[in-house]
């Protein structure tokens, strides 16, 4: 299994970006996927996820801005970000679960600053 995070880069404040996650199998043979972020000097978080039936949580911190989709013909999970804040620079990281085995992308950067 591989996951090609993309998308990341600089933004100001208030600015959006949008997140792609290209897996090499159906997205649909995981049983979650989902969005985490690492900051410096921070612990790894999960920030947005979704199920296999498409149910979707979010991190409190991000309720409302941040937004996760999928493309099941693109085998490509989404994380369309908004109203973007310096707090949310990190590097994020895409996750698969199938079953007890976390597959992880390489992650992608995202800064946030004017």
């Amino acid at each position: 299994v591989q996951l090609q995070a993309s998308g990341g880069g600089l933004v100001q404040p208030g600015g959006s970006l949008r997140l792609a996650c290209a897996a090499s199998q159906s997205i649909l043979s995981f049983n979650d996927m989902a969005w985490y972020r690492q900051a410096p000097g921070k612990q790894r978080e999960k920030v947005a996820g979704i199920s296999l039936g498409g149910n979707r949580n979010y991190a409190d911190s991000v309720k409302g801005r941040l937004a996760l989709s999928r493309d099941t013909s693109e085998n490509t999970v989404y994380l369309q970000m908004n109203s973007l804040k310096p707090e949310d620079s990190a590097v994020y990281y895409c996750n698969a679960r199938l079953f007890r085995t976390d597959y992880w992308g390489q992650g992608t950067q995202v800064t946030v600053s004017s």
